[in-house]
């Protein structure tokens, strides 16, 4: 029977007796029905995790017995960080949870002039929590053990200034380059893909302007949320660690 593993921001050291935090508690408690006694895994995101047996389960909480820690070793050797047009509701949401999936180590929502979704102050800094909070279920179910960062929504201009890995992509039907013809990639590159409309001859231009090499995914035309998952397949497939 498969452990069930739970992220925790919290340190974690072998023989400490742990309070869980509340989405944690309420996950393994109220939602898989775990009683005293039960074993389960955590993690924090520092590339380990711990056995763990629950102590206590009551109304005044939920605690855990830390037990031994072990390396997870399931980090893939090409760092992809993915520059990502904001989609809409779901479609984002399953973005993120593929991309954590294939081992993506970073991700930058980005809005561009064809964006659908304008996201205001406050509603960004929730829509942001939320997104984190998908990425560490995907890892609770994927096995990761270090959680890909995501970085608060900005907009296309200011997300690339920051970057510095020397191998940049933008997803491009009429490139003429292809991941089959791109040269070796060592260690990191970043992928650049666009929202629901497209990117904008604007934004070619701000991508091209910071060294962003177009790409090309064979001759049909993908949507948001189905081209970069496939492009990131395509890279860790030739480049990473996906056999």
């Amino acid at each position: 029977m498969r452990t069930t593993r739970v992220y925790v921001d919290l340190p974690l050291k072998p023989g400490a007796r742990v309070a869980l935090p509340e989405d944690a508690a309420i996950h393994l408690v109220r939602v898989l029905r775990l009683q005293e006694g039960d074993a389960c895994v955590l993690f924090n995101g520092d590339g380990g995790e711990h056995t763990a047996t629950l102590t206590a389960a009551n109304k005044r909480g939920v605690e855990a017995q830390v037990g031994e820690r072990r390396a997870v070793d399931n980090e893939s050797s090409l760092r992809i960080a993915l520059v990502q047009g904001i989609a809409r509701g779901e479609k984002m949401d399953w973005i993120l949870q593929k991309a954590t999936e294939l081992g993506v180590a970073t991700v930058l929502p980005v809005q561009s002039d064809r964006s659908e979704v304008k996201l205001e102050p406050e509603r960004a800094v929730k829509r942001v929590a939320h997104w984190r909070s998908v990425v560490v279920s995907a890892c609770e179910q994927s096995g990761r053990a270090v959680v890909p960062e995501v970085a608060a929504a900005q907009p296309l201009a200011n997300a690339v200034q920051s970057l510095e890995t020397p191998h940049r992509f933008l997803l491009d039907p009429e490139a003429t380059d292809t991941i089959a013809t791109t040269p070796a990639i060592e260690g990191a590159c970043v992928l650049a893909v666009g929202p629901e409309g497209g990117w904008s001859e604007r934004d070619r231009a701000t991508l091209h302007a910071a060294g962003f090499k177009g790409l090309r995914l064979g001759p049909r035309i993908l949507r948001t949320e189905t081209a970069g998952i496939a492009a990131i397949a395509a890279l860790q497939a030739r480049f990473g660690d996906l056999a």
